[in-house]
């Protein structure tokens, strides 16, 4: 009696053991994370892809986000967009995880788009026609475009920067200028301004792009607190810039 009960004691280990190596084998899926999308607010979407450049998406990010923090104004909601929900990875080696895929979710409208610069936009990023449809997408609707250094590139192949002034990144200018040479090119400056689109020279100069479109959203004294917050001197009138009225 006693064997027969300790080998059915045994039998129920095992089977115990069993369950809980299956159910430790099982993979641990999460809840997706929507972004908080607060209605009164811009919708600004940032488009990320693999090779994104940390500065040109991390620099009006910052500022963009800020302004959740700043009373009696229409702040900002900000948020991720890109052809996958798979972590993307920065030129310089930082994992992002998108808020929203642009193939396949209902995205919210989206009041700004910011083309940061990323490693293939010279090249084979062009020929990305789902990016590049999305982005002639949403300028039909979208207040303002924006692009940090080498991002003008995407923006000029969709056909957008037909009809007004556009600036890149520095030592890109003569590509840009030989590769769209249609374009009104600016040179010599940080951002130009032309109709609702903003182009910027890009890298840390980002933040004077995005502090540019806060100070036309929400004036100059919103524009030196969000610049102060950061540790940022802002003039515009120190910023070599170029405005088409």
């Amino acid at each position: 009696m006693v064997k027969i009960l300790c080998s059915m004691l045994l039998v129920l280990m095992l089977f115990g053991c069993k369950d809980v190596m299956l159910e430790k084998d099982k993979p641990i899926t999460k809840k997706r994370q929507l972004p908080e999308i607060i209605s009164e607010r811009y919708n600004v979407a940032f488009l990320i892809m693999d090779g994104t450049f940390n500065t040109e998406f991390t620099a009006p990010f910052d500022i963009f986000q800020h302004t959740k923090f700043r009373e009696n104004i229409k702040a900002m909601n900000t948020f991720t967009v890109a052809n996958t929900l798979e972590p993307i990875t920065t030129f310089e080696g930082v994992r992002i995880l998108p808020d929203f895929d642009y193939t396949k979710d209902s995205i919210p409208h989206i009041d700004i788009l910011v083309v940061p610069s990323a490693e293939h936009h010279l090249d084979s990023d062009l020929n990305d026609a789902l990016m590049l449809n999305f982005v002639k997408k949403i300028d039909k609707t979208a207040m303002y475009i924006t692009s940090h250094c080498d991002g003008a590139f995407v923006l000029a192949k969709t056909g957008i920067l037909d009809n007004v002034t556009s600036t890149t990144f520095p030592s890109d200018i003569p590509k840009y200028k030989k590769m769209f040479p249609h374009l009104k090119v600016k040179d010599s400056v940080l951002f130009v301004h032309d109709e609702k689109y903003i182009t910027s020279a890009g890298g840390a100069k980002s933040f004077e792009a995005a502090l540019y479109l806060c100070e036309l959203l929400y004036g100059k004294e919103t524009a030196k607190s969000l610049a102060g917050g950061l540790v940022i001197d802002w003039n515009i009138e120190k910023t070599p810039h170029f405005i088409v009225e």
